[in-house]
Formats: structure tokens, C-alpha cells, sequence
């Protein structure tokens, strides 16, 4: 692949990784369980309606960027049976 064909395959890729994030606000943070509690719209990453639900985190230093009542945009994807949170971001 040509490089400018290669550089305009990665930044749509990167586009649509942005379009896959969900919004939601954080009812609460559990660092000792890694977990966080998310009031959320749909998830198109795991095809998830709207609801309130409890997600494991990948890197529990996700938890540090964020605290209860908190406006997010998030990444989360199934791992086996559980939902865990790969990318979060507080709403500015």
C-alpha cells in the first residue's frame, strides 16, 4: 500500500474508533474493585442499550480521570462474559 493510502486507511480508522464512543455519567468509582458505575446512551462498540451498569476497567488508572457525577464519553468492549471500560474521558 502506498503511504498516503496507508495514512488515510489509519486516520478513518481512528475516526471511527471516535464515532464508537458512548456518553454516560458516572454514578460510582470503586477503585479497590476496579470497577465504575456508569449511567449510559447506547454503546455501539457491544451493541448496548441505554442503561445504568457496572463495568470492570482495563487500567485502573482510568478511575483516577474521573469521580461521581462526572459527564464522560467512554470505549468499552466484551471480554469473555464481563464489559469492561477501555477508554474514558470526563465531558469538558
Amino acid at each position: 500500500m502506498k503511504r498516503s493510502t496507508m495514512a488515510l486507511v489509519l486516520a478513518l480508522g481512528a475516526t471511527a474508533a471516535l464515532a464508537q464512543l458512548a456518553e454516560g455519567e458516572i454514578r460510582k468509582v470503586d477503585k479497590n474493585a476496579k470497577k465504575i458505575t456508569i449511567k449510559h446512551g447506547p454503546v455501539p462498540s457491544i451493541d448496548m442499550p441505554p442503561m445504568t451498569m457496572v463495568f470492570q476497567v482495563k487500567d485502573p488508572a482510568l478511575l483516577d480521570k474521573v469521580k461521581a457525577g462526572d459527564r464522560v464519553k467512554f470505549q468499552a468492549e466484551k471480554q469473555g462474559d464481563t464489559y469492561v471500560v477501555t477508554v474514558i474521558e470526563a465531558k469538558r
